[in-house]
């Protein structure tokens, strides 16, 4: 690893040949600095991000590539989404989208090694793509990034060139969950057995489902994604003390990120392990909860696309709901409102009019009640998601046409 003036990496960009594709770090570990040095040196590429939050480049002459948007590309004409399961995005950057330069962020280093902190996730394989074809690996070395452990830990010699740069770590915006999403989180919570293995995903009620087990002991979590709500669970008491915390990426307070750095019990792995759906099932009793836009009478989940146009992408949520269904006592939940407020409309719907993000989970969750899924006959669970997880002004209307669908409803 050679550390270099900004000026010094500029030029080293920019004689990159042909339109460079460049995979870059995303979630809320974005290496800015060195990505501002990228615009202003690179005329043309195509940056390749897993949910970008704000700050992307928009300019013409950059197309953004993805398979899961983020905030920073959600909606930009020059986005072109890759569909694509978590766990095989490895894949995508090996065999269809060959990186020619990775930019990650990292601690400063250490024996010889630097850790990419909290966004490990697809960034191991990226870099083995990358030096497999002779590209080149740019840090961003910053004070501020936690020193993790587990797949984060890369050698010094990974690294090609190096800056240096302090600044804090982009954080999300603090979004207490209201009390529709505390009273799904206390229902979805009295799904989870002792002694569970948990994996949550993104927003208020997976927020909300961690803050009602507070009282609980001898959890685990096995996940794609942590934040601040399992450093509530530490405080709590309620995580087993033997067990690491496994997850492939993490955002939340700088309380998180100081929690994160050098403790032995968080375990940082690369998307190919957190979210191998074989490795998920051996976790015992291994409870998913994931939210969406839509579930429909078929117990299918939309938690990708709204009106048709990508919103997210399917993410690690179909590898878990997968996993956990083998799960020796597992349980895969999906938890919605039953009413969304800013559109105005019931998020159970007769049947999905686009492309399905997940199926046949355990539970089906809203704040009205929960829809047992799994061991049911398809009719039964039309019944159950109707009468049980729909709004009571949306039922009547449901009713009559999934009766049109050929459900013998009452």
């Amino acid at each position: 690893m050679r550390v270099v003036s900004q000026e010094d990496l500029a030029r080293v960009l920019g004689g990159l040949p042909g339109r460079p594709r460049i995979v870059a770090g995303g979630n809320f570990a974005a290496p800015r600095r060195a990505l501002r040095i990228l615009d202003g040196a690179v005329g043309e590429y195509r940056l390749f991000m897993l949910n970008a939050q704000m700050e992307v480049p928009d300019r013409e002459g950059v197309d953004l590539e993805t398979p899961f948007v983020g905030a920073g590309m959600r909606g930009r004409a020059n986005l072109r989404y890759f569909p694509s399961r978590l766990s095989l995005v490895p894949n995508l950057l090996k065999e269809s989208l060959p990186p020619d330069v990775v930019i990650v962020q990292t601690s400063p280093p250490a024996g010889g090694t630097v850790s990419l902190g909290i966004e490990v996730n697809i960034l191991p394989a990226a870099i083995e793509a990358v030096r497999a074809r002779g590209g080149l690996v740019v840090a961003q070395i910053n004070p501020r990034m936690p020193y993790t452990f587990g797949d984060a830990v890369l050698a010094t010699d990974e690294i090609d060139l190096a800056i240096e740069d302090d600044e804090p770590l982009a954080t999300p915006v603090p979004r207490p969950p209201g009390e529709i999403a505390h009273e799904i989180g206390e229902r979805v919570a009295r799904l989870v057995p002792q002694d569970a293995t948990l994996q949550l995903g993104i927003g208020a009620i997976p927020d909300a489902v961690l803050s009602s087990l507070l009282d609980r002991r001898g959890l685990r979590v096995w996940s794609e994604m942590f934040s601040d709500g399992v450093l509530a669970l530490e405080k709590a008491g309620a995580l087993d003390a033997g067990s690491p915390i496994t997850a492939s990426f993490a955002f939340g307070s700088p309380e998180l990120y100081a929690w994160a750095d050098r403790n032995d019990r968080i375990r940082m792995l690369r998307t190919e392990k957190t979210n191998d759906p074989s490795l998920i099932a051996r976790r015992p009793r291994m409870v998913s909860v994931n939210s969406a836009l839509q579930v429909d009478l078929f117990a299918q989940a939309n938690a990708s696309r709204v009106r048709g146009a990508i919103y997210s992408g399917f993410g690690g949520q179909t590898d878990f709901v997968v996993g956990a269904l083998h799960s020796p006592g597992g349980h895969a939940v999906i938890a919605l409102p039953s009413w969304h407020p800013r559109a105005d409309v019931s998020t159970v719907i007769p049947r999905l009019a686009g492309p399905v993000t997940s199926f046949q989970h355990s539970y089906i969750v809203s704040e009205r009640g929960a829809a047992t899924v799994w061991g049911n006959d398809a009719a039964s669970q039309a019944q159950q998601i109707i009468d049980n997880v729909a709004h009571p002004s949306a039922r009547d209307e449901l009713r009559e046409q999934g009766r049109e669908l050929g459900f013998p409803l009452r």
